[in-house]
């Protein structure tokens, strides 16, 4: 379950007619340029934790036809490594992996910095000094392209000195039906006001997985809810009469865990070295060093350990500080932890695994919109390559990044 920051204002009533209302925030940006007037919009969805086969499994119509109206990946979208919420999600918005853009997990520490960031409190999520990497509001703002952001990760930081034009605190609570009603009522402001960019949150698939199992009653219902709600966001953004390009996407899935953890410092002394949720800081390269060998003494299938820079280059995790040293590689569907902290969660599911070894990772893709093809079944693609795919949908230009518009190259309507 996701918890990002603390209380926030709640919700008051809106009219999906109407201009936004408390507690959305804005920015002094700039209002649509001349040229962005002509473009097309693009909604951005993340529906939290829904696994690839969801749609198939619990049934979720609205999906499925999506799907048949436009473009998705029956065999899933790959998450970047590893598959959790934070990095995932930013790497959406950036074209770039965790190591990259600098977001390596949920909570990490800051060796240069001699600070902890931790996705849930306020001072690091909305410091946009922990950020690399340009998000796709940042980009859009910059030329000329208003943009909103109905919750998404790093949308409450100013990074490279720019929020998005309208944006929200993340509030758990926030009514489900609201959240559409507010991005319609972003689509009606004037013309030079209107976001041609804009994302939509939910956690809802992720809270089940994670308390009762990807198999659950309680997922299915979360499932075809979220399957609802997409099917009113359809509806409503074809009744604006816009060029809207919609896209359903997540940032990974979900396994049911086995309910026994594997605890790292019963099997070799961890002395003094930090750990800040999945990673180890070692005071020196030698501490380093004595823990990898004890850990791979104990010969252990349910996970792998490597020294940072030896960790194989399919994951993309070997070059940052950040990421601790040595790693730690959990085999799915086991839970490793360093140390037992004193107040467990009893997951019943949980991601972060390799997704090239569980396939259980992989995520939701689906699109459509006057630029989409129809009909189009595409092979599964690293979740990189959703950022060049937007970027070309709303005409941007964008610099150096992991991923390739080849690969979705085919669900565009005019390649």
């Amino acid at each position: 379950m996701m918890r990002w920051l603390g209380a926030v204002l709640l919700m008051a009533a809106m009219s999906a007619a109407a201009q936004s209302t408390e507690p959305v925030l804005t920015a002094d940006n700039p209002a649509n340029s001349a040229v962005t007037l002509q473009r097309h919009y693009v909604v951005l969805v993340s529906l939290d934790g829904f696994r690839y086969d969801y749609a198939r499994e619990h049934g979720a119509p609205q999906l499925e036809q999506m799907a048949a109206d436009g473009a998705s990946t029956p065999t899933g979208m790959l998450p970047s490594f590893p598959s959790v919420t934070f990095p995932n999600h930013y790497t959406l918005v950036t074209g770039l992996r965790p190591e990259h853009h600098d977001i390596v997990g949920m909570e990490f520490w800051d060796e240069k910095r001699q600070a902890r960031y931790m996705f849930s409190n306020p001072q690091t999520a909305t410091d946009g000094s922990w950020y690399g990497g340009t998000p796709l509001w940042v980009v859009a703002e910059k030329q000329g392209v208003r943009s909103a952001c109905f919750f998404w990760p790093g949308s409450e930081a100013k990074i490279d000195g720019v929020r998005p034009s309208y944006y929200m605190k993340f509030d758990k609570e926030f009514d489900d039906r609201k959240r559409v009603e507010q991005i319609i009522s972003w689509l009606h402001l004037p013309a030079s006001e209107r976001p041609h960019f804009l994302t939509l949150y939910y956690s809802n698939a992720d809270d089940a997985g994670h308390h009762f199992g990807p198999d659950s009653k309680q997922t299915q219902a979360a499932v075809q809810h979220l399957d609802a709600m997409i099917g009113e966001l359809r509806e409503k953004l074809k009744a604006t009469g816009l060029p809207v390009d919609l896209i359903v996407t997540a940032d990974h899935g979900m396994i049911q865990l086995d309910p026994n953890p594997v605890v790292l410092d019963t099997l070799v002394d961890l002395k003094d070295a930090r750990v800040e949720g999945s990673y180890l800081y070692p005071k020196s390269s030698a501490e380093a060093e004595r823990i990898y060998k004890g850990l791979k003494a104990a010969n252990d299938p349910r996970f792998q350990v490597y020294r940072r820079k030896k960790v194989p280059a399919s994951l993309h995790f070997n070059e940052n500080a950040r990421e601790g040293d040595p790693v730690i590689i959990p085999t799915a569907p086991y839970v490793v932890l360093w140390r037992m902290p004193a107040h467990k969660r009893n997951y019943a599911g949980s991601h972060g695994f390799d997704p090239h070894a569980s396939p259980q990772m992989k995520a939701i893709f689906y699109a459509e919109g006057p630029d989409i093809a129809a009909g189009v079944a595409l092979p599964s693609f690293d979740n990189v390559d959703v950022y060049p795919f937007i970027a070309h949908l709303l005409a941007l230009k964008v610099g150096h990044t992991d991923g390739s518009l080849k690969p979705l190259e085919p669900a565009l309507k005019t390649p």
